[in-house]
């Protein structure tokens, strides 16, 4: 029979684990040995230790002496470590950052507005959003020199100012948050900013959505870089930016935290959940206390329409959600197409905008529906101002004017086009619907707004995000299960076509493929300088000299600090070497460090394990 534990005497402190020993002998506190953290702070293990002093010096000699093992217990397995994960993790210091980056990007999108319309004014004579409106009343060579002259003023800044001579969009915020540790350069995140409202404001047929997000992400990197997080908290507070931009462009936090999770980040982690909330709030508040809380598209008369009349329309919306996704291919289609036309051209870059212009220049004197942003145009639809012939004809001209203005090098991004294509394509379905089923069909109004998050969803490959940008658009939820439908058949079908979204498919025709999963990001990310051993003193710098037996296999297998652990895998696998000489950029004869295979495979892993944790944290 095993022995019963003995009994602590008066003043003696119990042992939680019931055992006596040399260990315990009723004059040392019980020894509570914390799980230390990798680059823990020497402040934060003072505070362990301070807290594990108070939790063993409480109660002894107490009639409560189990509750106080437990206390220990629990205090020293949970709260301990988990407070200190938080503190060493700086995730009070990312809460503020997160804060402060909602406040300044939501200034940015709105300085951004007022840019549109500063540059707008001079040939509009308005400041407002309502382009489509102004331009009627716009005399027809103001409407044709406008795009021109600001197509001249881009061309110009892209040729001789902007570095890599394009703007940017959410496509290189997605690419900085997977393969360049979130680098986003200061200076040409504002550039392309200014660049983009220039272009929106001379009349370019595109979004601003996009290039206020990545205008967002450049701030929230720009801040960061006075801290100094670690890598997930820099991913984190890059996903805040992006949060707070979609925010305040359309007065939708929730859409801005799940597009931020969705498209950005890539996971639903709830440790980066609460700076994007605070971001995307923060931005919230301010754009609604100087815009107003009015949404994009004032539908509030047309909320009590917006019910579905019959469950035997479902198979009409099963049929819009094809007609959308065919929509939505199309577009694509036409993007990639007209931009690999436009670079079998050879023109001055400078060039460029301005022949964009002229083509946009002549649209728009026919159909001014189609110059910039296109938010009054798309808010006209939606109230059924426009006929069927004109929603048609609207669809097709709208893809050829964006698709213009992208080729052509003006900027702007493809999330407000998109917007507009749906609900003009909803919109025209649903005239035709409620001429063929005139006791069936819902209003047209009901299929615009579906056809909207359709189009949308399936375009930018975001569906759960579009989804709620539609419902705090129009503030009513009847609409959801057709919309979720809808939204899903289009994205479904335009998958099966493309297989990406298609700010992947920018990225693809860069050469930059993200969709195998984190461990294709981390082969890229992760560089031999990271793994290589330096050169010690007095060993051999030569390669001829290091490998006198086998100088061939010297010189055919080598490395360089700036190769990827891919490169260095394979070069590990055809060599049969456990290591390989790491040779000078400039010099592949002078070897600077050896890479060997083990270190290779065990820095992988632990990014690989890194990943993992931040993705599920």
């Amino acid at each position: 029979m095993p022995a019963m534990p003995a009994k602590p005497g008066p003043g003696q402190p119990a042992d939680p684990d019931g055992v006596s020993g040399p260990e315990h002998d009723g004059h040392d506190k019980p020894a509570l040995p914390p799980p230390q953290p990798l680059h823990s702070k020497p402040s934060n293990r003072r505070l362990r230790r301070w807290l594990e002093r108070q939790v063993a010096g409480t109660g002894a000699g107490s009639d409560g002496q189990p509750l106080q093992g437990w206390l220990c217990g629990f205090i020293k397995d949970r709260l301990l470590p988990n407070f200190q994960r938080f503190v060493t993790a700086r995730e009070p210091l990312l809460w503020l950052l997160a804060l402060l980056t909602g406040l300044v990007a939501a200034y940015a999108a709105i300085v951004f507005l007022w840019l549109i319309g500063l540059f707008q004014w001079p040939w509009l004579g308005t400041r407002s959003e309502f382009v489509f409106a102004a331009a009627r009343e716009t005399h027809w060579s103001l409407i044709l020199l406008a795009p021109v002259a600001g197509g001249l003023i881009v061309g110009l800044i892209l040729q001789h100012v902007m570095p890599g001579r394009r703007t940017y969009s959410v496509a290189d915020v997605i690419e900085a948050q997977a393969l360049l540790n979130c680098q986003m350069p200061a200076k040409a995140g504002l550039l392309s900013a200014l660049v983009t409202a220039l272009s929106l404001g001379a009349g370019a047929s595109a979004g601003r959505e996009g290039p206020v997000v990545h205008l967002g992400a450049t701030l929230a990197m720009l801040i960061e870089r006075f801290f100094k997080l670690p890598s997930h908290g820099r991913r984190t507070l890059l996903g805040a930016g992006v949060a707070a931009a979609v925010a305040a462009s359309f007065n939708a936090p929730f859409a801005g935290i799940l597009f931020a999770h969705e498209v950005i980040l890539g996971h639903y982690a709830l440790s980066a959940l609460v700076p994007v909330v605070i971001a995307s709030v923060s931005a919230t508040a301010v754009a609604r206390y100087h815009l107003g809380d009015a949404p994009a598209f004032h539908l509030a008369e047309y909320v009590g329409g917006l019910d579905i009349v019959s469950y035997w329309e479902f198979p009409a919306f099963v049929l819009l959600g094809l007609t959308c996704a065919l929509v939505a291919i199309v577009f694509q289609f036409v993007l990639v197409g007209s931009d690999r036309l436009a670079r079998s051209f050879t023109l001055p870059l400078w060039l460029r905008p301005v022949l964009g212009g002229v083509i946009i220049g002549l649209m728009g004197i026919f159909l001014p529906q189609i110059l910039g942003v296109g938010y009054d145009a798309t808010d006209a639809a939606l109230k059924q101002q426009f006929p069927l012939w004109l929603l048609v004809t609207l669809v097709v001209a709208k893809m050829v004017a964006t698709a213009v203005t992208l080729a052509s090098r003006f900027g702007g991004g493809v999330f407000s086009p998109s917007l507009y294509l749906g609900t003009m394509t909803g919109g025209a379905f649903g005239m035709i619907a409620g001429m063929v089923f005139p006791d069936y069909a819902s209003p047209p109004v009901l299929y615009a707004v579906l056809g909207m998050g359709a189009v949308a969803a399936a375009v930018l490959g975001a569906p759960l995000s579009t989804a709620l940008i539609v419902f705090e658009l129009t503030g009513d939820y009847g609409v959801t299960i057709a919309l979720l439908l809808v939204i899903a058949i289009a994205t479904g079908v335009s998958l099966s076509v493309h297989g990406v979204s298609f700010f992947h498919w920018q990225l693809n025709m860069r050469g930059i493929f993200l969709q195998s999963g984190p461990h294709a990001r981390i082969m890229r990310l992760l560089k031999v300088r990271d793994f290589m051993r330096p050169v010690e003193a007095g060993e051999e710098t030569r390669r001829s000299a290091a490998h006198p037996d086998s100088q061939a296999a010297s010189d055919a297998f080598w490395l360089a600090p700036d190769d990827d652990v891919k490169t260095a895998l394979r070069a590990f696998d055809k060599s049969g070497r456990s290591h390989l000489p790491v040779v000078h950029p400039q010099d592949p004869n002078t070897i600077i460090g050896w890479a060997r295979h083990v270190d290779a495979l065990a820095h992988f892993n632990e990014k690989l394990i890194e990943a993992h944790v931040e993705e599920h944290r």
